[in-house]
């Protein structure tokens, strides 16, 4: 049986609201085994009831910083002084690293180098370095949104949703354009299918059929905060299958009860 691979969860306070905190612990621990769970900020300042009884429901660590200096955030150097901590002493095998806030970029390139799975969470906000510096981003303002409308069956919550999205976000984005170029939501739907077919076309078989699970690693490598919740879709395959010109084929795997999925781009 395979080992459960073990996460150190670090969030900062001082740049994430304690509404995600439901939806970032759920994420974290379809990852492993979260042993390092703690939390940076200067709680003589932040919001400490609001945080209170977050902290108690999921056994979050409280590590107190103090701002020494009016405007510096003084938890991030806290949080990267612990993550080199945990990294050295610590078997850990990969790092949640909570936040929206670029100065985590070096970071999390840091861990990486050091063979480190590090996973990224922050809002749509977050300078786009910090979203390319990890393996994953998860960006929890639109993904929140999403997991809520998504129904149980998995299906995609229609286009109205997509589109709506992409409106609000190519609004922000044209008020910002100017101040925060480096900023960016989710990558464009189109992006990622135009993508997608660049991959079907590169690593398919003689049939032109590839394997569902190598395609979405792939596309992960790509596009670090892609998910595919977040255009409304629940899983992979049922994203593909809104595209009308791919083909999507399920086989039973032999000796197990899975199913494996193929896709293909129709001819």
């Amino acid at each position: 049986m395979e080992t459960e691979k073990k996460y150190a969860l670090l969030i900062d306070a001082d740049n994430v609201s304690p509404k995600y905190m439901d939806l970032v612990l759920r994420e974290t621990k379809t990852l492993g085994d979260v042993s390092i769970r703690r939390i940076y900020g200067d709680w003589t300042e932040i919001g400490k009831h609001s945080w209170k009884e977050c902290l108690l429901e999921n056994s979050l660590t409280p590590i107190q910083q103090y701002s020494y200096t009016t405007g510096k955030n003084a938890s991030d150097s806290a949080m990267i002084i612990d993550a080199m901590d945990i990294l050295y002493t610590r078997e850990i095998d990969g790092f949640v690293i909570v936040s929206s806030d670029s100065d985590f970029t070096k970071l999390a390139m840091r861990l990486r180098e050091s063979g480190k799975y590090v996973v990224g969470m922050g809002e749509s906000k977050t300078p786009s370095p910090f979203v390319k510096a990890c393996d994953r981003f998860k960006t929890l303002d639109i993904l929140m949104r999403s997991v809520e409308e998504i129904p149980k069956k998995g299906r995609n919550v229609g286009k109205s949703y997509y589109k709506r999205e992409n409106n609000n976000i190519a609004e922000q984005s044209i008020e910002k354009e100017k101040n925060e170029a480096d900023i960016s939501p989710i990558t464009d739907l189109r992006e990622i299918k135009t993508a997608i077919f660049s991959l079907l076309k590169e690593n398919s078989d003689e049939s032109g059929w590839m394997f569902l699970g190598e395609l979405g690693n792939m596309v992960l490598k790509l596009y670090p905060d892609f998910d595919c919740r977040n255009y409304g879709y629940a899983k992979l395959s049922n994203l593909l299958e809104s595209f009308r010109d791919v083909e999507i084929r399920r086989e039973n795997a032999k000796d197990s009860h899975n199913q494996l999925v193929y896709v293909r781009k129709r001819d």
